[in-house]
């Protein structure tokens, strides 16, 4: 459980970084969130780390910041490249770089799928609870929602429900937008169960779109499935969604990469990424191909570590509160903690951890059904604020011990 200093990387995790009035979204807004100004609370919401960046993307923005020259520009094509290697080294799958596209970020690429993948009005499947705005971006581009809620299992793990989804259906839907892993909760979904969406996309005539921007944050002893290698006979259905922004902290960048191996699916999101003349900017082209490097796979390597390490002082705090349970992380830096077992309505349980415990997570209604009683935490910070957080929840919900 110790700091991370003297790793392969020779990054300290533990370093302390003032984060409060950086431009930090995540610290800078928390009063937003919270209601108040409260100089001691603990942001614990938005998908953001507080780690200092990989050396070698400081040292590639650097050199970009010493070439001067902020023009248009070359060096998409090899930073396609680039993202084929990577995924080939740490995944197990060489996408072609022919089939990319760059487009400003995931969420930008999911809302050009929406577009160009269905009709207003038409339905859009996600499995709840899921990353809020999976919802909000089909809302947002006039389609309807449809909820497949997940099960728990009897491992403590989000499972899927595709019988219970089955009759739901009614003719209009047209695409499966999935997490891959799932967020909330870092769930890697198995082969076999990529392979049952994968079918069940085929005999309903959807298009499967898998948003891996988490794959690379798999802990120790687990591996990511992507859907390049999962469904290789729904190819022609499937687009995959992947950046370095969760795993390098470079969302700011807003550089994402759309792979679509059929070449049918690649035309028609051509018709809409050319017409709004979508291209990426110099230095998030520099960045993400400065990050998918061997120093990058070290550093990220370390990162997987730490963060499952801060993982477990947190189920460690959670399991001490009669009630409350963490979900089991197979990846990712959000934790999913569940406290319907304590029988408090949500709006008591968003008044313990925010005005008790002075912490701002992000509310589990916002993933959709199932998540009424739930709460994520983000826990891609320093070891001891993620122990402090969970010493503030134990005193939150101390008269339940």
């Amino acid at each position: 459980m110790d700091g991370m200093a003297g790793t392969a990387s020779g990054f300290d995790f533990d370093a302390p970084r003032a984060m409060r009035g950086s431009g930090s979204s995540k610290w800078d807004l928390a009063h937003l969130m919270l209601g108040r100004d409260d100089p001691d609370a603990l942001p614990m919401w938005i998908a953001q780390m507080d780690f200092a960046p990989a050396p070698c993307l400081v040292r590639a923005a650097e050199a970009e910041v010493a070439r001067g020259q902020w023009g248009y520009f070359t060096g998409i094509e090899a930073m396609f490249d680039r993202v084929a290697w990577w995924c080939d080294t740490r995944w197990g799958w060489r996408p072609d770089p022919a089939a990319m596209r760059a487009t400003h970020g995931l969420g930008n690429a999911i809302g050009l799928c929406i577009q160009t993948y269905s009709d207003p009005g038409d339905r859009v499947i996600i499995f709840t609870p899921v990353y809020h705005e999976f919802t909000q971006k089909v809302r947002r581009n006039g389609r309807e929602v449809l909820e497949s809620p997940l099960r728990v299992g009897p491992d403590g793990r989000f499972e899927l429900d595709l019988d219970g989804l089955e009759p739901k259906l009614n003719g209009r839907e047209r695409i499966m937008l999935i997490s891959q892993p799932h967020n909330p909760a870092g769930r890697i979904w198995t082969e076999a169960e990529m392979t049952a969406m994968g079918d069940f996309c085929a005999r309903h005539g959807l298009i499967l779109v898998s948003d891996e921007i988490h794959a690379d944050l798999v802990h120790p002893g687990f591996a990511h499935v992507p859907a390049g290698t999962a469904v290789p006979q729904h190819l022609d259905r499937t687009v995959i969604l992947t950046a370095a922004s969760k795993t390098f902290d470079t969302a700011g960048l807003r550089v994402g990469t759309t792979i679509l191996p059929d070449a049918g699916l690649r035309a028609r999101f051509d018709v809409l990424h050319r017409g709004l003349d979508i291209q990426p900017n110099r230095m998030g082209v520099a960045l993400t191909a400065a990050a998918y490097s061997p120093e990058g796979g070290a550093w990220v390597d370390d990162l997987r570590v730490y963060i499952a390490g801060n993982a477990a002082v947190l189920a460690e705090a959670v399991a001490a509160i009669p009630g409350a349970a963490m979900m089991p992380m197979e990846g990712t830096y959000l934790a999913w903690v569940e406290f319907a077992g304590t029988g408090m309505t949500t709006a008591e349980i968003a008044r313990r951890v925010q005005d008790g415990a002075r912490i701002v997570a992000s509310p589990g209604p916002a993933f959709g059904t199932g998540g009424e009683t739930g709460l994520r935490f983000n826990i891609g910070t320093r070891r001891a604020n993620v122990a402090e957080a969970g010493a503030r929840l134990r005193a939150a919900f101390a008269d339940l011990q």
